[in-house]
């Protein structure tokens, strides 16, 4: 099914947008020539130069083909067979990889529910009473979100906050960065301000959601993690033979704060979005919008109409709580003519 010929834009991923022009001239100029495999190629040296540069001397960069697939790698040093990984009941780790850490690490997931996607320390420290106990998995890592899965951002002290408590406990901080970008973004500050500087360990910084193709990148700031991570990334099915064209990616994305002009697009098209549906009757914010998400409470018979011309999903459909998701290549117009249809949907 061609989704352009039925839908006029979709808002239900910016998985659904396709690829920057930026990414793909520099896949175009990665196309010359035969280059080594697996990584051994000037574009990936160039591209885990550029991770020390953006997050920081200590940085060590490693490309990997997808988000499911980059949690998996990074989680994968910090657990052994008898571990556990704390995180949001919320956490894509926990609810949108079809248990691949559990099933393929061999670990409890253990969740912890939360209000606004997002983990406190209290958290972290009420889950440490199985701490000796034989009969319980033993936590090494807590793993968050940035952004949430419910479009909330942690902020630069939050992140710190949350390192402290994990250290003071022996155990270290993973993030999931899939949409890194909207939240440093949002924060208007670096990508090192929420990683490095806050004492983050290891976390994947997102490309695919952000205008690449098949490019993510786990980048690992404690020096202990690496040495493994490099064979279990291969182990992982995570090695890309033609690495160059990933990491091509990954180098234009970091280059001329690309990361940030895209990130900054969507951001402001979901502001927009979600400025719009202020007189819409019977339609409220689920959550604050501080990314390129936008949750909204509608009758449902209003998005039973609005589902019919556009792709979005159910967020919570018994509490008719929807998803909206804008991408670097949403346009004013789009979102304008969407918020034209949920008015005529709402009075209709």
């Amino acid at each position: 099914m061609l989704i352009d010929s039925m839908y006029p834009k979709s808002f239900a991923s910016d998985n659904h947008a396709g690829v920057h022009p930026v990414i793909l001239e520099a896949i175009a100029a990665a196309n010359h020539g035969d280059a080594p495999a697996y990584g051994d190629d000037s574009w990936t040296a160039a591209f885990e130069d550029k991770i020390k540069e953006v997050f920081g001397p200590a940085a060590q960069g490693f490309a990997v083909l997808n988000g499911a697939g980059a949690n998996l790698v990074g989680l994968a040093p910090t657990v052994g067979r008898h571990n556990s990984i704390l995180c949001a009941d919320g956490a894509h780790i926990a609810t949108g990889e079809t248990g691949a850490s559990e099933r393929l690490l061999g670990v409890k997931l253990v969740t912890i529910p939360t209000e606004d996607g997002k983990l406190r320390p209290d958290d972290i420290r009420s889950s440490l009473s199985v701490v000796g106990n034989p009969h319980a998995p033993q936590p090494t890592v807590v793993s968050i979100s940035q952004v949430t899965e419910v479009g909330t951002c942690y902020t630069p002290e939050e992140i710190a906050g949350l390192a402290e408590a994990a250290h003071e406990a022996k155990l270290w901080l993973h993030m999931d960065g899939a949409r890194l970008a909207n939240a440093a973004a949002y924060l208007d500050c670096d990508l090192k301000a929420i990683t490095t500087d806050a004492g983050v360990d290891v976390f994947s910084f997102g490309g695919t959601k952000n205008g690449a193709l098949a490019a993510e990148a786990v980048v690992v700031l404690d020096a202990s993690l690496a040495t493994s991570l490099q064979y279990l990334r291969r182990q992982s099915l995570q090695l890309a033979s033609k690495m160059r064209f990933v990491s091509a990616q990954l180098s234009a994305l970091l280059a001329d704060d690309l990361w940030r002009k895209s990130a900054s697009h969507a951001n402001r098209m979901a502001a927009r979005l979600a400025a719009g549906i202020a007189d819409v009757p019977g339609a409220s914010l689920a959550y604050p919008v501080q990314s390129n998400a936008v949750f909204v409470a509608l009758p449902h018979a209003v998005a039973e109409t609005l589902k019919s011309r556009y792709l979005f999903h159910y967020w919570d459909e018994p509490a008719g709580v929807v998803r909206w998701m804008t991408a670097f290549d949403t346009t004013p117009e789009h979102v304008d003519d969407f918020l034209d249809d949920i008015r005529k949907a709402a009075i209709a």
